[in-house]
């Protein structure tokens, strides 16, 4: 049976390159541009690559975060979205080098709320995004980074 599906595979890899050296199988079609939302380096990477377009601002998303930390290692976050069908909430620091920093999913019927210590290199906005009734939502607020608790 494996050597059967080896065969197949082989037939398959083959007709695709025929296609793409013919022109009839332009490569963006071939190749499924994969990007990974945690690798992104910048907001706007982190939405492309979650698919998120035209997120509305929404007062039923919670986000309980301290206005200063005094420890950007461990600031602890708390997200709550009381958005009917709550089944994703995505938790971005705008300012870290890979700003997603947490994608949390819900089933039917649960809580949609998060609880979490995230790690902050400076003072920046923490955005959480919800994907509610296949549509996006999203909450905004500042966090104060300070070093050694001198506001530094």
């Amino acid at each position: 049976m494996q050597r059967r599906k080896f065969l197949n595979n082989c037939a398959a890899i083959g007709s695709t390159g025929v296609a793409l050296g013919m022109g009839v199988l332009p490569p963006g079609i071939a190749f499924a541009e994969e990007s990974d939302p945690f690798q992104a380096t910048s907001v706007d990477a982190v939405l492309r690559a979650l698919g998120v377009a035209g997120a509305e601002p929404s007062d039923d998303i919670k986000i309980v975060a301290p206005k200063v930390a005094e420890n950007g290692a461990a600031v602890p976050v708390g997200i709550t979205s009381s958005i009917s069908e709550t089944t994703e909430i995505m938790t971005i620091v705008a300012a870290n080098p890979k700003p997603l920093a947490a994608r949390s999913r819900f089933g039917k019927g649960a809580a949609a709320s998060v609880d979490s210590r995230i790690k902050m290199g400076r003072t920046t906005e923490l955005i959480a995004v919800v994907k509610a009734g296949g549509r996006y939502y999203m909450a905004r607020t500042d966090v104060k980074v300070t070093v050694g608790g001198c506001g530094g």
